[in-house]
């Protein structure tokens, strides 16, 4: 296919990104064919997943929405995919005008996107880069010039410790960036997992195995273990929609179908 004018030209057109296939999932327009051929596939095996990554994408505006009407006022967002509507800055700034944003991802289409569609915007930044490499990340000019780490900050992990393997040690990690963090600080987390859906879950990570970001289910104890040394925001480690719900009628109607688990930790 002819290459479109916002896709760098190190970007493999022609394999599936899983930044993409979220894209496509939110209704959004930066992916490709083969992108959405994978999502088909994938849907025609597992129909409730648009409504899963739109429950991810629920959540994290709730969440957001939350530690900004606390009082936080700075965000780094990190895995944060390509933008769409709904993203951080937007509620973010819609409950406090004054907010700062540092998106980080590793994908290079979504860092072109996001540095396209923020250009004018002086209260965001953009940071290539890996959740893994945590210094790289917090000490990157863009995030210096943004942040001010000696004060409390929001570090969303939304919908990326999945693709964060055992070997890579996503634990020691986090561990890492709580250090880091300022006391009154929160982590958002999001993660996928086969509790809801067990006897889906190995046909879907073995189709995510074709793309460059293979997908490591968790059960709810291993999500748990990831949170050590933050103490969780009511009401703690839940489904998706279970996380202080819009409609809590609705997060009631077996919340398991939606197959990942949300938390917020406060740094203390």
């Amino acid at each position: 296919m002819q290459r479109p004018s916002w896709a760098p030209d190190e970007v493999d057109i022609d394999r599936p990104s899983a930044a993409r296939v979220y894209d496509h999932y939110l209704g959004g327009l930066h992916n490709f064919a083969v992108d959405r051929a994978m999502a088909a596939r994938a849907v025609a095996d597992w129909p409730e997943l648009p409504r899963i990554m739109q429950a991810n994408r629920a959540f994290l505006r709730r969440a957001v929405r939350h530690l900004a009407e606390q009082g936080i006022d700075q965000f780094l967002d990190i895995g944060s995919g390509i933008p769409t509507v709904g993203n951080v800055h937007e509620v973010a700034q819609a409950a406090r005008p004054d907010v700062r944003v540092v998106y980080v991802d590793i994908d290079p289409v979504a860092v072109a996107h996001s540095r396209a569609l923020l250009a004018d915007d002086p209260r965001t930044g953009v940071v290539q880069g890996d959740f893994t490499e945590v210094a790289a990340v917090l000490d990157d000019p863009v995030t210096r010039s943004l942040l001010d780490l000696s004060r409390p900050v929001g570090v969303l992990v939304v919908a990326l410790l999945h693709f964060v393997g055992d070997e890579r040690r996503p634990g020691e990690v986090l561990a890492r960036y709580r250090e880091a963090m300022a006391p009154g600080s929160h982590l958002v987390i999001s993660h996928a997992s086969a509790d809801g859906a067990p006897d889906r879950a190995g046909d879907h990570q073995a189709l995510y195995r074709r793309t460059a970001t293979p997908m490591r289910m968790r059960t709810r104890d291993e999500v748990a273990a990831l949170l050590d040394g933050f103490t969780l925001v009511d009401p703690g480690l839940v489904f998706l929609p279970q996380w202080r719900p819009d409609d809590p009628a609705a997060a009631a109607d077996h919340p398991e179908r939606f197959t990942g688990y949300a938390a917020v930790g406060r740094r203390d």
